[in-house]
């Protein structure tokens, strides 16, 4: 496993930096060849992230599980224009619609398959079943989910972006947990006030967890 999820990681490393200037990335320019924090000890360490080398070190997550590799994680890539994550979808888990406002995305599934789309400006929905070794293309800023239907088996993806710090937008968590005013929502999705406060208890954070 650890072989070929290195294996992997490498050829998303390619497409990501590939799929870079194809996604216009909307990072700004640099004027030297890389940056680096102050006050890095500038050496081979200063390019390298060992933050997935035990990523499966233990049994797969609970629930659906992003481990983001973006500029906070892995500081190298401030003015690179790319990012990855690695992400785990346990049996029947879904990452809900969101979008990635500063670059398109494009996802590789290693491991059981997923269902995908996006939905275009003239609300048109796209979707596909992925197997292992397939890809897909979430285009920049559109809505867009995973989802793992499989009752009984993990997923795995990998995600490479055209952006160091491509930035996510959770459409459930943006409308539902941000303070919109409860009637403001019940007038937007047609229903009625105690609805939207179901759906506003249902996403609150579990205190014991």
């Amino acid at each position: 496993m650890a072989s070929t999820f290195v294996m992997y990681v490498t050829i998303c490393l390619v497409f990501g930096f590939l799929s870079s200037p194809i996604a216009q990335a909307g990072d700004p320019d640099i004027i030297t060849d890389f940056v680096i924090p102050a006050n890095a000890t500038l050496d081979g360490s200063s390019f390298t992230f060992t933050g997935t080398r035990n990523l499966y070190a233990t049994e797969p997550p609970p629930t659906f599980t992003v481990t983001k590799i973006g500029m906070k994680e892995f500081p190298a890539l401030n003015g690179q224009s790319v990012s990855m994550a690695v992400l785990d979808y346990p049996a029947g888990s879904v990452n809900p619609p969101h979008t990635h406002p500063r670059s398109a995305e494009l996802l590789f599934v290693i491991e059981g398959s997923l269902d995908v789309g996006f939905i275009d400006t003239t609300n048109m929905l796209f979707t596909q079943t992925l197997q292992p070794g397939d890809l897909f293309i979430f285009p920049k800023g559109l809505v867009h989910f995973q989802y793992n239907k499989n009752t009984t088996e993990l997923a795995t993806a990998i995600s490479a972006f055209g952006s160091a710090n491509a930035g996510t937008v959770s459409v459930p968590m943006s409308v539902f947990t941000t303070g919109i005013d409860d009637a403001i929502l019940a007038e937007s999705f047609k229903t009625d006030v105690a609805t939207i406060q179901k759906i506003k208890a249902g996403l609150a954070p579990n205190p014991k967890a």
